[in-house]
């Protein structure tokens, strides 16, 4: 099971980086750029996050990738011209703390 885990949190973090790179390189028109790159990649990114949740070893990391899986998923349905947008970000970052932070308490 956890190897299933790992391998759709592998698929759907690529799928994100693809998004990413997309919008960098100009691949689409404006519109499908700005779509990939500050849409799709968080909301890709937030199913990474929430796959991954299960497999933190700390139940409070568990529950903070929780909440940053939602922030990033709620972050990008959120207008770019709103304030709030940057909460899509600051899920990402809490995200890639806390993962970050799981790994080197297993080694």
């Amino acid at each position: 099971m956890q190897n299933q885990q790992q391998s759709i949190q592998g698929v759907l973090s690529i799928a994100a980086l693809i998004c990413l790179a997309v919008g960098w390189f100009n691949l689409f028109s404006p519109d499908i750029n700005q779509l990939l790159s500050r849409k799709v990649f968080y909301i890709l990114i937030g199913a990474s996050f929430f796959v991954q949740a299960p497999m933190l070893t700390n139940k409070n990391f568990m529950y903070g990738m929780y909440a940053a899986a939602g922030v990033c998923v709620i972050g990008a349905f959120l207008p770019d011209s709103s304030g709030l947008a940057m909460l899509k970000t600051i899920g990402l970052l809490a995200g890639i703390i806390l993962s970050m932070s799981n790994r080197n308490r297993n080694r």
